[in-house]
C-alpha cells in the first residue's frame, strides 16, 4: 500500500533520515520507536511532504510527489504532537477542517455525506456533547481528541500519528489506541504511529520499527520480536526489559 525505498530527509542540510526503506500494508498498525533526535518525526513529514526529501514514497502505486496536496489530503493525514490553538473555532468547526478536500468551502458548504462523517466521529470520540465549545476552552486530552477527530473525517487511506497520546491520561491513553485499531480493522487502512511509550507501543501495534541514533532502521518486523530483541538496548542505551520487569516486580507487592 506505501512503498518508501532510501528515503533522505533533514534539515538546513544535513540528513536526519539516511536510507529508509520500508513497505507496510493494508490493515497494518506500524509502531516508529526510538530515542530522542532519531528521525521518527521527520519520517513522518516527509511521508506527507511537509520538507523536502530524497527518493521515492509511492501510495498505491502512485509517486506521491505527483499529487496535488488537495489530492494527497484524501490519501495521507497526519496528527503531529502540536496542541496549540491559533484560531478559536468550535469543535464540530475544527473537525469540519478535515473534510476540506471534499468540499468546496468551509463549514456552510459541508454536504450531507460530510455532515455524517463528521457526527459520527465525534460520537465515537466522545466529543459530540461539546461540538459548539471553542477549542481554546478545551483541556489539552480533548482538545487532542478534537484534533485526531479532524484527521479522521478526512477518510484517509494511511493514518500517520505523532505521539498521538500526548495530553491523555491513562484512561483516554488506551481508548485511543483501541478505537485506531478497531479503525484499521474495519476500514483496511494502514495506521504508522511514533510511540515512545513502549507498553503502549505493545498493545497497539503489529510492526515496530526501531531507529538508531544516525537516522536508520535498527530493527524491523513483529512488534514482540522488535521488543525483545538485542538491539533494543544498544539503541536506548538501557536495559529496557529489566527496567520493566522491575517497574511490574513493584506493582505486584
Amino acid at each position: 500500500m506505501l512503498e518508501v525505498n532510501d528515503l533522505r530527509a533533514g534539515y538546513g542540510g544535513d540528513d536526519v533520515l539516511n536510507g529508509i526503506s520500508f513497505n507496510p500494508e493494508a490493515g497494518e498498525r506500524l509502531a516508529i520507536l526510538g530515542p530522542n533526535g532519531c528521525g521518527k518525526s521527520t519520517l513522518l513529514r516527509a511521508i506527507t511532504r511537509i520538507i523536502p526529501y530524497r527518493g521515492t514514497i509511492t501510495l498505491d502505486g502512485v509517486n506521491i510527489a505527483s499529487l496535488s496536496r488537495r489530492e494527497l489530503a484524501k490519501k495521507i493525514a497526519l496528527l503531529g504532537q502540536s496542541t496549540q490553538v491559533f484560531f478559536p473555532y468550535t469543535v464540530y468547526e475544527t473537525v469540519s477542517l478535515g473534510r476540506y478536500a471534499y468540499a468546496e468551502g468551509f463549514f456552510k458548504n459541508l454536504s450531507e455525506q460530510d455532515r455524517t462523517v463528521i457526527e459520527e466521529t465525534l460520537k465515537k470520540l466522545d466529543i459530540w456533547n461539546i461540538k459548539d465549545r471553542l477549542i481554546d476552552e478545551l483541556s489539552g486530552g480533548q482538545l487532542q481528541r478534537v484534533f485526531l477527530a479532524r484527521t479522521l473525517v478526512q477518510d484517509p487511506v494511511l493514518i500517520l500519528l505523532d505521539e498521538p497520546t500526548n495530553h491523555l491520561d491513562l484512561k483516554h491513553q488506551v481508548e485511543l489506541l483501541e478505537y485506531l485499531s478497531l479503525w484499521t480493522k474495519e476500514n483496511q487502512r494502514t495506521v504508522i504511529a511514533v510511540l515512545h511509550d513502549l507498553n503502549l507501543a505493545r498493545a497497539f501495534a503489529d510492526t515496530a520499527a526501531l531507529m538508531d541514533p544516525h537516522g536508520r532502521f535498527a530493527a524491523f518486523g513483529a512488534c514482540d520480536s522488535v521488543l525483545a530483541g538485542t538491539m533494543l538496548e544498544e539503541v536506548y542505551g538501557l536495559d529496557i526489559k529489566a527496567f520493566m520487569l522491575e517497574s511490574l516486580q513493584r506493582w505486584s507487592t
